[in-house]
């Protein structure tokens, strides 16, 4: 495939997939399982899962990573297969993709607390991700992407370690936002002009939000994006604000009312959409319908 960073400088728009987790969820994961433990254990759901995605038409594929840094790791006790879970996470999307997607590593929080506000020191969130990434670019991911991030200095750490791992990958790194009363900003107090700037200065190639958010929020925030930084934006919507009903997460959102706002996120400039939690392939197909009729 034609390297995706030269896509985005000719204007393409590219879709990619939703989220792991809501389906590995349907799949038996169970509140205190970790995710990735699937990778060792049930790599066929995942599979599964990433041929759904490529069926839907995604060009962009995620590993089964987000929480495979060593740090987040040792809290389920499996801080020594780090580099197992991740490079086996990338083996089981590379064969189904088969060189029709991108194949993009995904890192998310630590779950750690840097300095001041807790006892992490910054070398020790560096060098874990400079662990994982190591992982995943060896096994022969196409794209980081550091996601889900709260604080911009776990996240530019993130950042700073993949380009020093790999200068030449490009990097997408995304912020999750609430609205608060005087716009977007982080859990810890990032708003998006912050977070933009923050994000170019530290290396990262694509740069957005995730999680979170419905779309219609989401769009807002991709505006406020476009106006302070002329980096390919990304964004992946939640499908709504989860809610409990009948004792299970159920999400409002539905494809077709996705669908309709993607035209909106286009014109606020966003190069890459996809799903995040509560998503699937049918909101994904919807997704990449609605790009092509856009195009046209």
């Amino acid at each position: 495939m034609e390297p995706l960073l030269d896509r985005l400088s000719n204007g393409e728009i590219i879709v990619a997939d939703g989220a792991i987790g809501t389906i590995l969820i349907q799949n038996g994961l169970k509140p205190g399982d970790c995710p990735e433990s699937f990778n060792l254990d049930k790599p066929d759901i995942l599979k599964e899962i990433a041929k759904l995605y490529l069926d839907s038409e995604a060009e962009i594929i995620q590993t089964n990573t987000f929480g495979a840094s060593p740090m987040k790791l040792s809290s389920y006790g499996l801080e020594e297969k780090t580099e197992e879970i991740n490079q086996k996470a990338v083996s089981i999307v590379k064969r189904v993709v088969n060189g029709n997607a991108y194949i993009s590593g995904s890192c998310g929080p630590t779950g750690g607390i840097l300095q001041p506000y807790g006892d992490v020191e910054p070398d020790e969130i560096f060098q874990g991700f400079k662990r994982q990434i190591k992982a995943l670019i060896i096994a022969g991911v196409d794209v980081i992407c550091i996601e889900t991030m709260i604080s911009l200095q776990e996240a530019t750490l993130a950042v700073q370690a993949s380009k020093a791992v790999s200068p030449k990958t490009p990097v997408i790194a995304t912020m999750t936002f609430d609205k608060t009363t005087k716009g977007y900003y982080t859990i810890m107090g990032v708003n998006v002009k912050e977070a933009a700037a923050g994000l170019e200065e530290a290396g990262a190639d694509i740069i957005g939000s995730n999680c979170g958010n419905g779309i219609e929020n989401m769009v807002e925030i991709a505006l406020e994006f476009k106006k302070v930084t002329s980096f390919p934006l990304i964004i992946r919507s939640n499908a709504g604000q989860p809610e409990i009903k009948n004792g299970q997460l159920f999400y409002p959102e539905k494809p077709e009312f996705f669908a309709e706002k993607i035209p909106d996120l286009i014109d606020a400039g966003v190069a890459i959409i996809g799903g995040c939690c509560g998503t699937n392939p049918e909101y994904i197909r919807a997704i990449k319908k609605t790009v092509e009729l856009y195009k046209k």
